[in-house]
C-alpha cells in the first residue's frame, strides 16, 4: 500500500510522501432541537501536530489496520478500508466511543475494549474478543484533505460522517492525546472559535463551515452525495498581495481562502 508521488495541480511542485490517517464527525440528535450536535476533541498542547487545538476524533492508520482490511469482506479499496477501521479504533482511544461497530449494545460501554488499545491490541482482537463486526457502510465519506509542503507534517486525511442518532454518548477523555471534549452544533463551534474561547487549524474551520450549512445528518449525507470525495490539495496563493490558504473549488466547501496571517496550521 505504497504512495505514488504526487505533482501538485496548481504549484506543479512534488508532494512529499504522507501519512494516511482518518477522522470521524460524528452527529447526534440535538435534545433540545435545533442543528445536529458534532463531537470536538480538544487536543493536549505537548502533541506535536495540532496540540491545543479542537479537532474531530481520529489519528492514524496502522499496520494492523492494513492487515485488517486485507481479510474481511468490505467491497472497498483497501486504502479507504483501513482508513474506516482506524477511525472506528481511534474513536475508541480518543472518546470512549465504540461506534460503526455491530454487536455493540451501548457505544459508552468500552472502557475494557478502549484500555485494551492503548495496551497495545488491535482492533480486530478487541471485535474478535467483543463479537463486534465493523460496519464501515456506516461511515459517509465526506472529505480528504493533504496539506501544502510548508506544513511540518504531512497527513493524507479522509473524513467521515457517522449518524449516532438519538444515542445518549457521554464520550470520556483519555487524558493523553486529549483533555477535552465537548458536544456543540457546527455554528457553535465556530462562535467558539471567533470568540477564542478553543483554537481550531484551517482545515477543521474549513468543514465546519460545511458543516454549518445543514440542519440534520440527512441533508448533509445528501451534500456529500453530491460531491464524490476526491482528493483535496491546499496550496498557497498570494492574494492582493497577502499569502493566503487556499482549496479548490468544487469539493462543497463555502470558504476556500484564508490569510497566513489568521490561518492557524498544525
Amino acid at each position: 500500500m505504497s504512495e505514488e508521488l504526487l505533482i501538485h495541480p496548481v504549484t506543479g511542485e512534488v508532494m512529499p510522501p504522507a501519512t494516511p490517517a482518518a477522522t470521524m464527525v460524528i452527529f447526534r440528535n440535538n435534545p433540545e432541537g435545533g442543528p445536529p450536535l458534532i463531537l470536538m476533541v480538544e487536543r493536549v498542547k505537548s502533541m506535536a501536530f495540532a496540540g491545543g487545538m479542537v479537532v474531530f476524533p481520529g489519528g492514524k492508520v496502522d499496520d494492523h489496520d492494513r492487515a485488517y482490511a486485507g481479510i474481511i469482506d468490505h467491497g472497498l479499496d483497501l486504502h479507504e478500508a483501513a482508513a474506516r477501521l482506524a477511525v472506528i479504533r481511534e474513536t475508541i482511544e480518543e472518546a470512549g466511543l465504540a461506534l460503526a461497530l455491530d454487536g455493540v449494545v451501548d457505544a459508552a460501554d468500552c472502557a475494557e475494549a478502549r484500555a485494551a488499545l492503548h495496551d497495545g491490541a488491535s482492533l480486530k482482537e478487541i471485535c474478535d474478543d467483543n463479537g463486534w463486526t465493523p460496519q464501515l457502510d456506516r461511515l459517509v465519506p465526506w472529505a480528504r484533505w493533504r496539506p501544502p509542503n510548508l506544513e511540518t507534517r504531512v497527513f493524507d486525511t479522509r473524513f467521515y460522517l457517522l449518524n449516532a442518532g438519538d444515542a445518549h454518548l457521554p464520550a470520556v477523555v483519555d487524558n493523553t492525546e486529549n483533555r477535552m471534549l465537548f458536544w456543540d452544533s457546527a455554528p457553535g463551534i465556530l462562535d467558539k472559535i471567533a470568540r477564542k474561547e478553543v483554537k481550531a487549524i484551517f482545515p477543521t474551520v474549513r468543514n465546519l463551515e460545511r458543516l454549518a450549512l445543514f440542519e440534520s445528518f440527512d441533508d448533509a449525507a445528501a451534500h456529500a452525495a453530491d460531491y464524490p470525495v476526491k482528493l483535496l490539495l491546499t496550496y498557497v496563493e498570494e492574494r492582493d498581495g497577502v499569502p493566503h490558504i487556499c482549496i479548490p473549488e468544487g469539493h462543497g466547501y463555502p470558504v476556500v481562502a484564508e490569510a497566513m496571517t489568521t490561518a492557524t496550521r498544525g
